[in-house]
């Protein structure tokens, strides 16, 4: 999350209304009214789960008084579920039957019961809090009905899948693994999705442990799992280590350990366009303490009481070692850098949500929205009154105690205040850029900020979001760009830089250290600039993709190539793309980089919900202006694109420079072919080159062209070597007599 100017803050305030209404408002208690033809449809459902099985059952739904057909029911969860139970979760496929079928884009619903929280507010607080600080699902609150009958008040959390990954991750369809096992092992030496080696080297080894949300993804799990055990120093490569820092800080601060921490699971893994896969927290009805059976831990697996809960020491597992493997845990923090970037994360937290009394404002905020709908659940599992009181006190639950919100809370904020009450913290300040003006695209861009009581200072970087964040160490040396030595101004120097930067910082002492800003990487600064024409060209489109190239759905849609001239690598961010001259800013391009004589693919479609890289708009067959611009208007490239046959590209040729031309395509790659390229041949006939210029040689001596209307323009059977210098540009076809062949061919200038 990019860090905004103040000016574009307070015109989102302003205009937070008109943005917040929708399925996930938190301020909208959601009315969902589920109808089964089945008399028996909950032992139905009942069967299914005992059974095992994720089938689903028939039903309709109307949401909000938006009715829908044939959608799937299932149970959700595993201990929220029990056939001796009336209000059980609910998973709701819309989707199931009708593949177009949504409600407000949301192809699945999840419904959790409330099981195991008397206050009804643990899961759409917590999931409020993280979503501050890492990409986490929303939640709100939904009554239900089965047949018309009031079935209770349920939390309605949005499904992690290919929305939510498109959203925060600007993808869809790569690996994604939701980390629970399919049989939980409560044993000390049960590791379930913990991440360990122990299984052995091979991925189907794995597949018990954790649930594949995608068409594949087991040798990147394993890559990951591999190099989590055996390759930290390559680690950063493959995981995303800050948002990994950040899960355990959520975790550690609001004692929410039926997760990685508890019995290893309850969250997700997705792989991002950064090559790392991202933790996401999944979840939270029993954050604030609402799970106390273990933090795996030598001294706590049997339980902890509210005492400890409150005190729990954020690094006690370094000393209080788990009884089975946390690798995500243990080889991420046996570093000490590492653990001081933990403890600033968990800081950011108290002092944003807890140390302000904020979450007590939230709590009360929550308790009073629904405190109607609470007392009228005919099927909840505590009184009303537990309701009430599970704010502030302590409520018996079945085998435990839960303790209230603010019992847990205000105790465990004193208790991390003076954990690090004694510690110097480092402060930065005045973050400045040199050169200040347009001028870094390609050449040095030196950054700059006042730093103190700190021993080291470090720059994260990254292009565009389909590059890691790199870290490089800044000086108070007197060399790179920073003053005086020793004046407290650390400076560093990023070459050939592209003409956009993300970037946050860091600093440390031997005590603590501090972000900026406070909630790095997920927030972050951001200095760019424009482009020059030419150094990024439109290089190849197709608007008839009738069977070239699949998109990430296996939809054939209309592309766009673009291809990076220059030898620096290029951000699409901030600049615009358009079929339409009066209308420039039509489409935002993704925030990725390009780098030096390589491509990126635009699907033009109007598809936005299959990744950032779909513009909206689709290309017309019968030829359209094409704009690419910096955000200042300025002309990046701009071409006229011509209408084409099916299958057929109009492209650069040569590639990147050339005049455009119509060519076989070269989806991703090369326009301009080599003397062995482009060779059409089934080991009896060919010709080549292809596409052609002047020159044509063929396999057999029997055979005739004909032009894109079926018209003979040639035949011979006798020359191999064809002179087509007089011929127009455009689409060919060679057939050959005796095989009963025929090879599509291209004329280019």
């Amino acid at each position: 999350m990019k860090i905004k100017p103040i000016i574009f803050i307070l015109s989102a305030l302003l205009s937070w209304n008109s943005f917040s209404q929708n399925f996930y408002d938190v301020d909208n208690i959601r009315e969902i009214k589920l109808y089964f033809t089945q008399p028996n449809w909950d032992h139905l459902l009942d069967s299914l789960y005992l059974d095992g099985l994720e089938e689903r059952l028939l039903a309709s739904i109307e949401i909000d008084g938006s009715t829908y057909d044939s959608v799937g029911v299932r149970y959700k969860g595993f201990s929220s579920v029990s056939i001796n139970t009336v209000k059980n979760p609910f998973n709701i496929k819309l989707d199931y039957i009708d593949n177009n079928q949504n409600h407000e884009g949301f192809e699945k619903i999840k419904l959790s019961n409330v099981i195991k929280d008397p206050s009804f507010l643990r899961e759409v607080l917590s999931y409020e809090i993280a979503r501050d600080y890492i990409p986490s699902p929303r939640a709100n609150f939904a009554n239900v009905y089965v047949n018309d009958s009031l079935w209770g008040l349920y939390v309605n959390v949005e499904a992690v899948n290919d929305k939510f990954t498109n959203k925060h991750f600007s993808t869809v369809n790569s690996p994604l693994f939701k980390c629970n096992p399919s049989g939980l092992n409560l044993q000390p030496s049960g590791e379930n999705s913990n991440l360990s080696n122990t299984h052995g080297n091979d991925s189907s080894f794995y597949y018990d442990y954790y649930d594949l949300k995608s068409a594949n993804g087991w040798n990147e799990l394993y890559t990951l799992i591999d190099n989590l055990n055996n390759s930290s120093n390559n680690l950063d490569n493959v995981l995303n280590i800050d948002r990994a820092l950040w899960m355990h800080a959520f975790n550690y601060t609001l004692i929410n350990f039926d997760s990685y921490v508890g019995y290893s699971q309850n969250y997700y893994l997705y792989k991002s366009l950064s090559n790392q896969f991202q933790p996401i927290l999944w979840d939270l009805n029993m954050s604030f303490g609402g799970f106390r059976l273990t933090d795996a831990t030598q001294a706590y697996f049997n339980g902890f009481d509210i005492s400890q809960a409150q005190s729990m020491d954020p690094l006690g597992f370094l000393t209080n070692s788990f009884l089975s493997p946390r690798p995500l845990i243990t080889n991420l923090l046996d570093d000490s850098r590492r653990q001081r970037m933990y403890l600033a994360h968990m800081r950011t937290i108290v002092e944003e949500h807890f140390s302000n009394q904020n979450y007590i404002s939230r709590a009360q905020y929550l308790q009073t929205l629904i405190s109607n709908d609470v007392q009228n659940d005919p099927n909840k599992f505590y009184s009303y009154n537990d309701f009430l009181d599970n704010l502030n006190s302590q409520v018996t639950i079945p085998s435990s105690i839960c303790p209230g919100l603010l019992q847990l809370m205000d105790a465990r904020t004193t208790y991390l205040s003076n954990y690090w009450s004694g510690f110097v913290q480092p402060s930065i300040s005045n973050i400045q850029t040199l050169p200040n003006s347009n001028q870094f695209f390609g050449g040095d861009l030196t950054i700059t900020a006042q730093i103190q009581d700190a021993s080291y200072a470090m720059l994260a970087y990254r292009f565009g979001e389909n590059m890691p964040f790199a870290n490089e160490q800044m000086y108070d040396d007197g060399n790179h760009n920073d003053g005086a030595a020793n004046d407290g101004l650390f400076g560093v120097i990023i070459n050939n830089c592209s003409n956009s930067i993300d970037y946050y910082l860091y600093a440390d002492n031997s005590d603590e250290g501090v972000f900026s800003p406070k909630r790095a990487a997920y927030e972050f600064y951001n200095v760019k600039t424009t482009i020059n024409q030419a150094s990024l060209v439109i290089n190849e489109v197709m608007a008839n993709n009738v069977s070239t190239e699949m998109d990430e759905t296996g939809d054939y849609d209309d592309w766009i190539e673009l291809y990076n001239n220059s030898s620096t690598p290029i951000s699409t961010n901030g600049l615009l793309f358009s079929d339409n001259p009066l209308n420039l800013d039509k489409w935002d391009l993704p925030n990725v980089v390009i780098n030096p004589n390589s491509y990126f693919i635009i699907w033009a479609d109007e598809d936005g919900n299959t990744g950032d890289n779909h513009a909206n708009f689709k290309l017309s067959n019968l030829g359209e202006q094409l704009i690419l611009s910096n955000s200042d208007s300025s002309i990046v490239d701009a071409e006229f694109i011509y209408p084409q046959l099916d299958d057929i590209a109009y492209g650069r040729s040569p590639n990147g420079t050339g005049s455009f031309t119509m060519l076989a395509p070269t989806f991703n790659g090369n326009n301009t072919p080599t003397a062995n390229e482009n060779i059409f041949s089934d080991n009896s006939f060919y010709a080549f080159p292809n596409p052609f210029k002047d020159n044509l040689k063929v396999s057999e001596k029997d055979y005739y062209i004909t032009n894109a209307l079926g018209q003979k323009i040639y035949s011979s059977k006798f020359e191999t070597t064809i002179n087509t210098s007089s011929w127009h540009e455009g689409l060919y076809f060679l057939h050959f007599y005796n095989l009963q062949s025929t090879v599509k061919l291209i004329k280019i200038k």
